[in-house]
């Protein structure tokens, strides 16, 4: 059983240029989450390196840091990307431009916080519990992550599409 929703009213009487603006609203508005999330995730990492127990890392734990650390800033740099390119291309004709590489940013940003929380996750966890386990554990929600970021969404683009929809 298919069940399919109904069409957004305001997308069949639009024009080209109202969609692209439509289109980048919507963009700014996952941008918007995904940075909240990054932001919590780069402070705790920049502040962890000055707290009491962090000389007492492992050498495994202190790689596991740098990874995370490297990829929070990483992520961080894509997820802000939106606005300097916007800066940059404003009032040039260019919203198509600027639409197709929000997207880019958007997707291998969360691409990379989906990786630097995984990698957090592993340093607290093998502080925590240790070894195999937290290597398990992380996996597991590595995946748990790549379900609900990547393949569902995927998965719904595929098989969810409306013959008439845009």
């Amino acid at each position: 059983m298919t069940t399919q929703s109904p069409p957004v009213p305001h997308e069949h009487d639009e024009s080209p240029r109202q969609r692209l603006a439509r289109n980048y609203g919507e963009q700014l508005q996952e941008v918007r989450v995904a940075q909240t999330g990054v932001q919590f995730l780069l402070a705790f990492l920049l502040a962890l390196a000055f707290t009491p127990r962090f000389p007492e890392i492992t050498g495994f734990q202190e790689d596991v840091y740098v990874v995370a650390l490297v990829l929070g800033a990483s992520a961080t740099a894509l997820l802000i990307a939106p606005a300097a390119y916007h800066r940059l291309v404003f009032r040039r004709g260019l919203k198509h431009r600027l639409v197709h590489a929000t997207a880019m940013f958007t997707l291998a940003g969360l691409t990379l916080l989906m990786l630097a929380i995984g990698a957090s996750l592993l340093l607290v966890l093998d502080v925590v519990v240790g070894g195999p386990q937290a290597r398990w554990l992380t996996g597991g929600v590595l995946c748990w992550f790549g379900l609900w970021w990547f393949a569902v969404p995927l998965w719904t683009r595929r098989h969810g599409r409306q013959p008439d929809s845009r």
